[in-house]
């Protein structure tokens, strides 16, 4: 192996999980499955089962048990074994034959003492001992059916879905994101009058949810594990209330506290609050192409940071809608494949023009070496040239077996640059622009009433206009960009028209989509009465107002928005001078904006790695979703 890094770290974690799996039946939830598809792909699993059966399953309570000729099972979770997870693997090994389980958790034996309510001082006495994990064997020998059956359950730190080199991902918490004012009030209806909270100042680890803490914890447990790796002593810093907590969580975690006495690196772990800056996150100025792509291009099913690549057009079916779901879609990680991995980091670090070039030169590369006739073409990149380049893999098997993973990439680009949301992308991006030139000369009601013509309802709206989700990114742009402003006679004028339009829209929809349902409190537009709507709305203006002050107790950093220059989506922290920086975006993070730390780090810093960690890979319009999720108090952690 190289240098250890966040590849490394979770390679290492899977040929754990391999070593186990020879001729087993393997279930995976959907956050190992991801870390797995990224990390070294679901081929390297099927050739350690070694069985011409398909023997991979998901983690589900309808899952398929193991038949009288399938002896062995490996369980491979990133959850607490706790409640309904243990209830689910009861159910699919009393449903089996199976003589021999392996379960793998993601989680630290120190974070199920946490959640089972061992005290602190008791879990210390219990250093080199695991007895949630030997119970929990004795259950699986006896699920099984004779207690002379094998049974082992085991921690491997399967944290990280590694996207590149500098970027990885936390499939496990991508629902993870920083605390709103409104949290507060919820919070507060929790706790006597005298020990009420002022403000997110005020929130400490005391003050969360049980479950949100367990959450922390199980990240926090993956965090210690990686730096474990990396072999470094970490010093852990923070921007926003949930990153002050989780980074206090690290800095205290007791398993960490060992692990530190003997490592020799130094490291610097950066934990920073998306809701302080969610401009980079909504806006359009990324001109990345790998950005534009998961953008328009459906989620593959059970992923957070992949999408589905149409593959018909390799096929002799006809492209048409009824044959898409007849072939496997193609995806973005090429965990396998040398030749499109190289693609995919260069995609990654350059500019959308740069980018579809460079997916060219690849395709004229690998039809050269299989000798097929291609015609070569300079000049502007058009999606029919690559397409053309494309299907001369249509019908020689052995080429297309030879570069699938650079075509799944070619392909995913041509039909980026079809989709007519990519048009619409350069329309996002003028109005930003025409914003940002506004809102450093005119105020914050000028703006809003330039915003009111674009709300249409559905029947005056054509393909060029902005849907209510649209509206919503637009909204999160202006005051996110616009930082705290002061409330005068005309922003609450210009704020109620908006209000308003923005009602109508919603109301005047022929169908809900699942976030105007979330927003709205309703499952049908039949429904959506207008009061309930202006309600709904006069709710979500709150929302905008809380964020616009997000960065008002910062001493430092108030602004993303420099007058005259473009947005500065995320300032450079400044917290040692220790080789190795590791950011953490709680919250989810964009390509560019990771490729951007990476290179300002490397301008400013040259001697300093930079990893650049987050829960999810972001597109704008999971601001809105993540914004309005009920359970961000309250996570699902399965029991």
């Amino acid at each position: 192996m190289n240098t250890p890094g966040v590849l490394s770290f979770t390679q290492q974690a899977w040929e754990q999980v391999l070593a186990k799996a020879k001729r087993a039946v393997v279930y995976l939830d959907a956050a190992c499955a991801e870390s797995l598809h990224w990390g070294c792909g679901s081929s390297r699993l099927l050739e350690a089962v070694g069985s011409p059966a398909c023997y991979l399953r998901e983690f589900e309570p309808a899952a398929v048990g193991g038949g009288v000729e399938q002896p062995k099972a490996v369980f491979v979770l990133s959850s607490l074994l706790k409640g309904r997870i243990v209830e689910t693997l009861r159910d699919i090994i009393c449903r089996s034959h199976f003589q021999y389980c392996v379960v793998v958790t993601a989680v630290n034996h120190a974070v199920h003492l946490t959640a089972n309510h061992v005290p602190a001082a008791a879990a210390a006495e219990l250093e080199g001992q695991q007895p949630v994990f030997e119970q929990l064997e004795e259950k699986l020998c006896e699920w099984m059916g004779n207690m002379n059956y094998t049974a082992e359950v085991l921690h491997i730190p399967l944290l990280l879905a590694p996207v590149a080199p500098h970027l990885a991902l936390t499939p496990a918490f991508a629902s993870l994101f920083p605390l709103l004012p409104q949290d507060v009030h919820i919070l507060n209806s929790a706790r006597p009058d005298r020990r009420r909270l002022g403000s997110l100042a005020e929130v400490d680890a005391t003050a969360l949810t049980p479950e949100l803490l367990l959450q922390i914890r199980c990240l926090v447990s993956g965090l210690s594990s990686l730096c474990e790796h990396l072999g470094v002593r970490e010093e852990c810093f923070a921007v926003g209330a949930l990153s002050r907590i989780i980074a206090a969580d690290l800095a205290n975690f007791a398993p960490a506290k060992n692990r530190r006495k003997t490592a020799t690196g130094r490291a610097s772990v950066v934990f920073v609050d998306r809701t302080l800056d969610l401009t980079g996150a909504v806006g359009h100025h990324g001109d990345n192409l790998v950005e534009k792509i998961l953008a328009v291009l459906p989620q593959l099913p059970g992923h957070t940071n992949d999408v589905m690549v149409n593959m018909v057009e390799l096929t002799a079916l006809q492209d048409e809608e009824e044959n898409q779901n007849v072939v496997v879609p193609g995806c973005l990680a090429q965990s396998n494949d040398p030749a499109a991995k190289a693609l995919w980091e260069a995609l990654l670090n350059t500019k959308h023009k740069e980018a579809v070039m460079e997916v060219r030169r690849h395709l004229v590369e690998a039809a050269s070496r299989e000798n097929l006739p291609i015609k070569m073409s300079v000049g502007r990149v058009t999606p029919g040239q690559l397409m053309s380049y494309i299907q001369l893999f249509k019908n020689n098997l052995k080429s297309l077996g030879n570069h699938c993973g650079l075509l799944q990439l070619g392909l995913a680009t041509v039909q980026t640059l079809k989709h007519p949301q990519t048009a619409k992308w350069d329309n996002f991006l003028a109005f930003e622009r025409l914003l940002l030139q506004n809102i450093g000369e005119s105020t914050m009601s000028v703006v809003l009433n330039q915003l009111l013509p674009m709300i249409k309802p559905l029947n005056q709206r054509t393909s060029d206009d902005y849907s209510p989700e649209e509206l919503l990114v637009l909204l999160l742009y202006i005051y996110s960009v616009g930082g705290e402003f002061s409330v005068d006679k005309d922003l609450g004028e210009g704020e109620e028209k908006v209000k308003k339009a923005l009602a109508q829209v919603f109301c005047e929809e022929s169908e809900l989509s699942p976030l105007l349902r979330k927003i709205t409190g309703c499952d049908s537009s039949i429904n959506l009465t207008f009061h309930k709507s202006k309600s709904a709305v006069d709710e979500l203006f709150t929302l905008l107002r809380d964020i616009a002050g997000a960065r008002n107790l910062m001493k430092q950093f108030k602004s993303v928005y420099v007058p005259g220059n473009h947005t500065h989506q995320v300032s450079r922290p400044h917290p040692s001078d220790h080789p190795l920086l590791i950011l953490f975006v709680v919250g989810g993070v964009t390509v560019s904006e990771a490729k951007m730390i990476k290179d300002l780090v490397l301008s400013l810093k040259p001697g300093t790695q930079v990893i650049v960690l987050s829960t999810r890979l972001l597109k704008p319009l999971n601001i809105p979703e993540l914004l309005f999720a009920t359970d961000r108090l309250h996570p699902d952690l399965g029991f």
